[in-house]
């Protein structure tokens, strides 16, 4: 603990994010880089609670009080080394995480906590404008090699994490460049692809190979990828995306939310002068009240439209934390993303409409969509309330509901003889655990002899924090099954399961 009077001097102070209307008119990061005294003095903030939360509210079990200490001393290498030991890509948690580990700050309890999240980015950003980020290469190779399908934050964890043990370890992404949903589905405006571009180019220093453009189980036979080496790494995500089966749903101008964000970043990436699908213009709805569909708000403002609702089924959350959801959980409450904040700057009103369904689409004679019908829902149940009906305008709508597991028919699930749990992810086998307490995502192994899950396809959609957990966790356990031990960590841990939702 660096100022151990720190949190009764300084208050929570967050990084000054861009004007919201300026910030418009472009696709760069929305928040500048923290100044490094501001995060030190954040940083001080730290107490000496004893037992840190914080740390039981990070799936990565990131060693929060040690680095806050040493960011506020100023050794910032030291803090990097201290954070790189429990997360491999800080700079993309530091701006695409939500921050459980602050709800679960000791301070949370009765005060504002520690600005977590935006000092483990300064520390990121400090760490590579000073060139302390070099590459990591094995003193020496252990003859094996790992196969990683998926490209996404579980698999690049994986696969740095056997890199750097000594492992010859090949990625195999379906899509032409690397980098998963991090690549085609996060918008440049909340993280810009030049972290991820040098994070592969350490990664190849370090002697990790990638191929691009190669579908497992289609281009190629995944029984012979397993047969070609030592163990393989599933981690392809959970891309298979929940419909809206109502009526009206075969109208033109109705898409998918990951087709439109995967469009607009390739513009991003020079694949196209302009989106060939773009809210320019346009009437925007937006189906669903999550993450994805914020990104879908900030690109469709961006792109001009001329309106845009987003519907939430659920009803509008408290300002404050539920009684049901005690410190030091991760509670479900009000909050407002930056492009909600951007919306409301342009319009003057939040853009979500809560406890609203989908009751229809309508077109016009060419079939194009034209309008959304839709009522308030009864709380609790979801079902439409009698005498609430009414049509919204809509020309383009964007259905960002989630995702229902790994995609399916692509053959690498028959191949590879894996199987679906109850919940539609591909299964991990509890007998495999470390220990009888421990969860079968903890080490990934499933039934299939050298086979491991790790990040969505097996957990199911999630934050990008338990992806890169569950990478690192896969890596020890693919390390232990090829060398009979491992000293990689493994951080998935049982105690951090009632911590979030």
């Amino acid at each position: 603990m660096g100022n151990p009077t720190g949190f009764k001097e300084s208050g929570r102070e967050l990084p000054k994010k861009r004007d919201k209307l300026a910030r418009l008119g472009d696709f760069r990061e929305f928040i500048p880089p923290f100044d490094a005294d501001k995060a030190k003095a954040q940083s001080g903030r730290c107490m000496d609670c004893g037992v840190p939360f914080c740390m039981q509210g990070c799936p990565l079990g990131n060693r929060i009080p040690d680095w806050n200490d040493l960011v506020y001393r100023g050794r910032w290498k030291q803090a990097f080394v201290a954070l790189d030991s429990t997360n491999n890509f800080p700079e993309f948690t530091g701006r695409l995480c939500p921050a459980p580990c602050e709800d679960a700050c000791v301070l949370a309890i009765n005060a504002d906590p520690v600005t977590i999240k935006n000092v483990e980015q300064a520390i990121a950003d400090q760490i590579w404008e000073h060139g302390y980020a070099s590459p990591q290469p094995p003193e020496r190779l252990s003859g094996k090699t790992v196969a990683v399908i998926g490209s996404g934050p579980a698999g690049l964890a994986a696969a740095q994490q056997l890199t750097r043990t000594g492992h010859t370890v090949v990625i195999y992404e379906r899509a032409d460049r690397i980098g998963g949903l991090l690549r085609y589905g996060i918008p440049a405006f909340k993280m810009e692809k030049r972290h991820l571009d040098r994070r592969i180019e350490q990664m190849r220093a370090e002697g990790t190979k990638f191929r691009t453009g190669v579908d497992i189980g289609s281009d190629v036979d995944a029984t012979e990828l397993r047969r070609r080496h030592d163990a393989v790494v599933v981690a392809v995500g959970a891309t298979q995306q929940r419909e809206l089966p109502v009526p009206g749903r075969e109208l033109y101008g109705i898409h998918q939310a990951m087709d439109y964000l995967t469009l607009a970043n390739r513009v991003r990436e020079g694949d196209y002068a302009s989106p060939p699908v773009t809210a320019e213009g346009k009437h925007v709805v937006i189906v669903g009240g999550g993450d994805t569909g914020s990104d879908c708000l900030g690109t469709a403002l961006r792109q001009g439209a001329a309106s845009v609702v987003q519907l939430d089924i659920n009803p509008e959350p408290g300002g404050s934390r539920p009684d049901a959801e005690p410190w030091p959980t991760y509670p479900k409450v009000y909050r407002i993303s930056h492009a909600h904040e951007e919306a409301r700057g342009r319009e003057g009103t939040d853009p979500r409409v809560f406890a609203s369904a989908t009751l229809r689409f309508e077109g016009d004679p060419a079939g194009q969509v034209r309008a959304l019908r839709l009522s308030e829902v009864e709380p609790g149940h979801r079902s439409p309330r009698p005498d609430t009906e009414r049509v919204i305008p809509a020309e383009l709508v964007l259905l960002a509901l989630g995702f229902s597991g790994p995609e399916r028919g692509t053959g690498l699930m028959e191949q590879l003889g894996l199987w679906l749990d109850e919940r539609g992810n591909f299964a991990r086998d509890a007998a495999f655990a470390a220990e009888a307490t421990e969860p079968a995502e903890a080490n990934g192994r499933t039934r299939r002899d050298g086979v491991f899950v790790a990040g969505d396809a097996g957990r199911g959609q999630s934050l990008v924090v338990w992806a890169i957990a569950e990478g690192r966790s896969a890596a020890a356990a693919t390390d232990r099954y090829l060398t009979g031990s491992t000293v990689l960590p493994a951080p998935v841990a049982p105690t951090d399961r009632p911590l979030l939702a």
